[in-house]
């Protein structure tokens, strides 16, 4: 419960800033299209620093014991969510935004800086599990869902900040090799900038948005409960089913970092998808927006649940 509560706090420590940046695009200092700026700061320098500092630690069996097991469960999860989604569609018949947005969840931006203040910056090293998968399935099945592109695009794949980093960490990390001083004391200044200019980014762009219109829309109501609660609940009671197997001696916490990036909202790139394949991307930022709203409750709700069923 100490750690659901802990996330609580933090998540509206990280909404209050998201506030600032609503605010100051409401006040005219700024406008949304300004929060570009700071997003290319947080894509291109501030997550990819995260990422390698994050493999500057010790090699040991139980480390990568550890990220094994925590990509495993993460595309065990996307398995599960692309296939529950297309089943769920049967029923109440998503169309290609719906589906993306129950799939594609908001790990790079919300996930590494809760992480890293809620659990510690060493633990960072297994986001990245997640974050690696949902990134190759992004830039093929998620962009064949929402533009119909048949062909693997394998240059937006390995052009990717997250992924170029995860080659550079996992190369230092293999070779122990570690940053000098100066260098580490740089790359760590960078990754501590994410969690307030990642929520600010958040905050601009919500700046220009109505929001009673935004909550006056049903359907994304849908959307949040199956993306933020039903299959976030799904992934509590089965990790939780699985931690008290022995699985691995920080099973405990690999399992809920792999369930808080299941928790998290749903993923700006449906937005920007939508955008570049012409979809209908302000109904996109609709279901956007609410589920970043929503998951202020939502996601320490799921951590409780996973702590009180693992005693």
């Amino acid at each position: 419960m100490e750690i659901s509560i802990l996330l609580a706090e933090q998540i509206i420590a990280m909404f209050l800033t998201m506030a600032v940046g609503f605010g100051v695009v409401r006040a005219g200092l700024f406008k949304t299209e300004d929060s570009r700026i700071i997003s290319n700061m947080v894509v291109y320098i501030c997550n990819p620093c995260v990422v390698v500092h994050a493999f500057q630690i010790e090699l040991t069996d139980d480390k990568i014991k550890g990220l094994m097991i925590a990509v495993g469960m993460s595309v065990i999860v996307h398995v599960i969510l692309i296939v529950g989604s297309e089943l769920l569609s049967y029923i109440i018949h998503f169309n290609s935004i719906e589906k993306a947005s129950i799939i594609y969840t908001n790990a790079g931006y919300l996930v590494i800086p809760l992480v890293s203040a809620v659990l510690g910056e060493e633990w960072v090293f297994y986001t990245t599990a997640f974050i690696l998968v949902q990134t190759i399935l992004m830039w093929t099945h998620g962009v064949n869902l929402i533009g119909q592109e048949k062909n693997l695009n394998i240059r937006k794949i390995l052009c990717n900040p997250n992924v170029i980093a995860m080659i550079i960490g996992i190369a230092l990390f293999a070779l122990e090799i570690r940053l000098p001083a100066v260098i580490d004391s740089c790359v760590s200044g960078f990754g501590d900038m994410i969690s307030p200019a990642s929520m600010m980014v958040i905050g601009m762009v919500i700046g220009d948005v109505d929001l009673r219109w935004v909550f006056r829309q049903k359907r994304p109501y849908l959307i949040c409960m199956i993306r933020l609660i039903l299959f976030p609940l799904i992934a509590a009671i089965a990790f939780a089913g699985l931690e008290r197997t022995g699985l691995h001696p920080d099973a405990e916490y690999i399992l809920m970092i792999v369930l808080i990036a299941t928790a998290a909202p749903v993923a700006a790139m449906v937005t920007q998808l939508a955008q570049i394949y012409e979809k209908d991307s302000r109904y996109a930022s609709v279901i956007n927006v609410m589920s970043v709203i929503c998951c202020i409750i939502t996601m320490p709700l799921m951590v409780l649940i996973y702590e009180m069923l693992i005693g």
